[in-house]
């Protein structure tokens, strides 16, 4: 069971979220409790910031800042001693705070400098130090109580701005329906910084086997904390990235000012970097990513790998990254493969507008009401369905519809999406690496999904998902479920029919509160699972 807590001051820009959680095992009397779990955040502030300004504003006062923290404290105990434990030596506490920096410049009117500093701190009340008993030949470990800071930093400082090139193209090749063309670049160069941060967080021993073998042993004295460890190793690297954006405006018959954009490229970008700190291979892979928007209800996008090192073979013949690039041997990138996935949904209005079966002006007006966001690309989610989950809740639910002559009203909303992926990937099979191309072939994955549901009446709800793997020849996992919303509660039944068979059941309270407490779940798992036929 879990009890939460929040609170917001919204003068302060404070936000304060607690929860408890208690799991308690009757078979063996174990009991884990965490108390609290509390998380304290500060929205983004200007310190800086003049309360009355006057003037330009200085370059300091754009410097912005915000915090979280995080205090956790949790035990792992039998029932018994939960009540004789001991807050410092018993219960695992640690209090985690993050501290982001970032500005905001402009450098010569047209190139923004974006500085940013990250600081993390972690704040524990032991450490455990270990050592080798070489009579005993077992590790020993001596938790030291004191007060304790694990932290680290980094930061970077990006540089970016933007070229318009404008082409107008000959009205004797093209005619005067294209007015013009526009082609926008973003370069950008980031550089990041982090220093060594874990390496003074690790210790060694010495360790002496039974043979007279001796080994060092490193290892962490925070390690058993309740946060992550800083990471070792300094880090300094270069980003170049550059994106493209091509528009053309035509005229149009259509548009109030007579003109309309069309998007040619929505976004071609390039993406690679040089790590300072490694010797061997410093430059990353190059990334290209590409997004078009030719279509109103889809949005194509592509993202491609094309790899810096080039294979070479070892003295048995077996082929490994190497340390020279491909554009050193007069080739261009290794392509690694890409992916892509379409999905679709059909539904009955969408029927209605390709066949011109009926006039969807009440539908489309409804459906508008309720969208707050148009990013003209395709949803899996069918409005009219989601809504109708929740149909027990309205003033007249379970009232039937009628029409002009007094007919009840037949709706049955239902939606039918499919997906499609594929994926090109190198062969990394030893056997298929060909020596004179020093290159692997390329193989296709694909993938089908199909998915639906339907709402029957108000508050009923049925929904499926299934698919077929091409490589197994086989449907992929089928599963169908059954939903009830009963006003104050909600009941739910789920089943898997491929590859393995169960089921579950569920009957709870809606009320947030509540949930956890008046429910009944009932469910089945792989030891147990149904046999359907």
């Amino acid at each position: 069971s879990s009890v939460s807590w929040s609170s917001t001051f919204s003068s302060l820009g404070l936000t304060l979220s607690g929860t408890a959680n208690l799991s308690q095992n009757m078979i063996d009397s174990t009991v884990s409790l965490t108390l609290p779990d509390l998380n304290i955040s500060v929205s983004r502030f200007y310190p800086f910031k003049r309360r009355h300004a006057a003037g330009k504003e200085r370059w300091y006062e754009k410097i912005s800042m915000s915090y979280t923290g995080q205090l956790r404290n949790s035990i792992d105990t039998k029932e018994d001693l939960l009540f004789k434990s001991n807050l410092i030596k018993d219960w695992r506490n640690g209090f985690q705070h993050q501290i982001p920096i970032q500005a905001n410049f402009t450098l010569f009117n047209y190139i923004n400098i974006n500085p940013s500093f990250n600081f993390t701190d972690r704040m524990y009340s032991n450490k455990i130090m270990r050592s080798w008993d070489t009579a005993a030949q077992e590790e020993v470990a001596d938790t030291v109580y004191g007060f304790y800071n694990v932290y680290d930093w980094r930061m970077s400082v990006s540089a970016s701005t933007k070229l318009y090139g404008f082409w107008t193209p000959s009205k004797k090749l093209f005619g005067d329906k294209i007015q013009a063309i526009r082609h926008v670049m973003t370069p950008q160069v980031t550089f990041s910084y982090a220093p060594d941060n874990g390496s003074r967080y690790y210790e060694t021993y010495q360790k002496t086997d039974a043979e007279g073998n001796v080994t060092l042993e490193e290892y962490s004295p925070f390690e058993h904390g309740l946060f992550s460890l800083p990471s070792r190793g300094s880090m300094g690297s270069i980003t170049f990235d550059l994106s493209n954006n091509i528009e053309m405006k035509v005229k149009s018959d259509k548009d109030s000012t007579g003109v309309k954009k069309l998007s040619i490229i929505d976004e071609l970008g390039f993406n690679m970097g040089y790590n300072m700190a490694d010797k061997e291979r410093p430059w990353s892979d190059l990334t290209v990513r590409l997004r078009l928007k030719w279509w109103k209800s889809y949005t194509f996008n592509m993202n491609a790998v094309f790899a810096t090192y080039a294979y070479e073979l070892d003295e048995n013949g077996n082929p490994y990254v190497g340390t020279h690039t491909e554009y050193s041997k007069g080739r261009f990138g290794r392509f690694q493969g890409m992916s892509q996935n379409i999905s679709f949904t059909l539904t009955p209005e969408k029927i209605k507008k390709w066949f011109g079966g009926g006039d969807d002006e009440e539908d489309e007006d409804e459906t508008d009401e309720d969208e707050t966001d148009n990013t003209d690309i395709e949803s899996n989610v069918d409005d009219d369905l989601v809504r109708g989950q929740h149909g027990a809740k309205k003033e007249n639910a379970g009232k039937a519809e009628t029409d002009e002559d007094g007919y009840m009203k037949f709706s049955m909303p239902w939606s039918l999406t499919i997906g499609y992926g594929i994926s090109m990937r190198e062969d990394t099979r030893r056997e298929r690496f060909n020596t004179k191309t020093m290159r692997y072939p390329y193989r296709f994955t694909q993938t089908l999904n199909f998915s639906g549901n339907i709402r029957i009446s108000d508050g009923w709800n049925i929904s499926f998902s299934s698919g077929y793997d091409f490589e197994n020849h086989e449907m992929s996992m089928t599963t169908a479920s059954l939903q009830r919303d009963l006003h104050c509660f909600n009941m739910s039944c789920s089943v898997v029919l491929a590859p393995y068979t169960s089921y579950n059941f569920s009957f709870r309270c809606n009320a947030a509160t509540l949930t956890d407490a008046l429910k009944y779940d009932k469910r089945s798992g792989f030891s147990n699972a149904v046999q359907w036929y």
